[in-house]
């Protein structure tokens, strides 16, 4: 394992997580333990630790507001936080807890307790993952080490890796997939894996090429800035075995651009914090653009009609639901919130639009949420958002409807443009009315400095509402 700050053989992450569980010990009573660390191997020495000991895990995610973080550290009920000076420091937050346990400040060269990990059932919890609360309050799930279990086998069966890859890891660690694919899969199989705590295009290829990286998981906007990277070169990733894009459709001028810079395709995935996460993934060889790929072993996923429950047939557009041993145990502390995510027959209701090939493949419209009705029509955000990404002067869009008092609503974008990129508001409008239906069309575009997004880089649809002009809600 390795890292900004040194390597480290599997024995050092043994005796130093010894070190750890043992202060948590003396420190900490709850059955949780709050995680607040950088992409390092850090965050896995303290997750062992705490497992060790029997507890639970809660990442803590560093990039939430302030309030939101203290509503996550008294809702989960952790009693400490492992975390190191330097990110108390770059944060500015130092959680309102008993115990601030810094581990760069715990004596590595001493004796410590040795000890036996705590035997734990399947069903027993693990971590608690908060979800970024797109919709009020951010929710606790609850994962079990079953679940992770199952989809560290899972997503290494998907994507054929084993303890000869070397993962290059820069998601982060209180991210969903930065915890199972990109710390727990390496840790499990016993593979190389190479941190860094900032994502800068320069590092990358750096490390790529130093590590002869073969297994990178990010996000369209992380390979958005590789392609504009004036320091990338066609080799930097030759010794990439597959590349993988989550968190939010990736765009067809994206795709394109990378694959013409560095003869690399990037692999779409899907998953989600409920399903621990990972449950569709394409390969290299896959030949059917806009699809997230089959499931992956031990997954189910069918297409029902959202309102009728009546499951759809092939082809036939509808919301995603999935299942399999790694779904997540439910929502803490929110029976209702559960049992509303999961219908009567198992499976995780998405929220997704989505159909199912002939051949097994999935493809994601959009959000049932986000669809948006032009007098009568039905219009997914992504259709459009596709249309603007491919200008060349347009680097990233967020679309949303508005109301209206005639069609029902309109489409109205939001255009972030590339470092010198030029154009109008009027250009991109004409630049989507060739190329789509005039219902499809947005009757306004605004040109933006940048579009809101998440902690991990996803567009965030329902912030674009508080950027609209005032008279433009009706």
């Amino acid at each position: 394992m390795v890292d900004d700050r040194g390597s480290y053989t599997g024995a050092e992450l043994i005796v130093a997580a010894f070190h750890v569980a043992d202060e948590i010990e003396k420190r900490s009573s709850a059955p949780q333990i709050g995680l607040m660390l950088p992409t390092s191997a850090a965050f896995p020495i303290a997750a062992l630790a705490s497992w060790m000991l029997g507890r639970v895990i809660v990442p803590l995610n560093y990039l939430l507001k302030e309030e939101e973080l203290d509503y996550v550290v008294e809702h989960s009920g952790i009693d400490a936080v492992v975390t190191v000076g330097p990110m108390l420091d770059a944060v500015g937050y130092r959680p309102n807890v008993p115990a601030v346990i810094e581990m760069d400040k715990i004596d590595f060269k001493s004796v410590p307790s040795l000890r036996w990990p705590s035997l734990k059932r399947d069903e027993d919890l693990a971590a608690l993952l908060y979800t970024s609360g797109t919709t009020g309050k951010p929710k606790g799930v609850m994962l079990t080490h079953g679940n992770l279990i199952s989809n560290i086998h899972q997503g290494a069966q998907g994507m054929n890796a084993s303890k000869h890859d070397t993962f290059l890891g820069v998601l982060p660690q209180f991210h969903c997939f930065g915890v199972t694919q990109l710390t727990l899969t390496p840790l499990v199989y016993g593979a190389k894996v190479v941190y860094t705590a900032r994502f800068s295009p320069p590092k990358i290829f750096e490390l790529a090429r130093t590590h002869h990286a073969t297994v990178f998981i990010g996000i369209p906007s992380m390979y958005a800035a590789l392609i504009n990277a004036k320091s990338g070169k066609p080799g930097d990733f030759l010794s990439m075995k597959i590349m993988v894009s989550g968190a939010e459709p990736l765009p067809d001028a994206t795709l394109e651009r990378f694959r013409e810079k560095f003869g690399i395709k990037i692999c779409e995935g899907f998953g989600m914090t409920e399903l621990s996460p990972a449950t569709n993934v394409s390969l290299p060889d896959c030949t059917k653009r806009h699809s997230v790929g089959k499931p992956l072993p031990q997954i189910e996923q069918r297409i029902v009609d959202p309102n009728t429950e009546e499951e759809l047939s092939v082809g036939q557009e509808g919301e995603l639901r999935l299942r399999g041993p790694n779904l997540m145990a439910g929502y803490y502390k929110r029976k209702s919130d559960t049992v509303n995510a999961i219908d009567d027959q198992g499976y995780m209701r998405t929220g997704d639009i989505a159909r199912i090939d002939e051949d097994g493949y999935l493809y994601i419209t959009g959000r049932i949420k986000e669809m948006i009705i032009v007098g009568g029509e039905n219009v997914f955000p992504r259709e459009v958002e596709e249309i603007l990404n491919k200008h060349n002067a347009v680097e990233a869009s967020g679309v949303i409807g508005v109301n209206d008092p005639v069609r029902g609503e309109v489409i109205v974008a939001f255009v972030e443009l590339i470092e010198g990129g030029q154009a109008t508001t009027d250009e991109l409008r004409v630049w989507c009315r060739d190329q789509l239906p005039g219902y499809k069309c947005p009757r306004e575009v605004h040109i933006v400095e940048a579009l809101p997004r998440n902690p991990v880089g996803k567009i965030l649809r329902k912030d674009l509402h508080k950027m609209l002009p005032v008279q433009t809600e009706v």
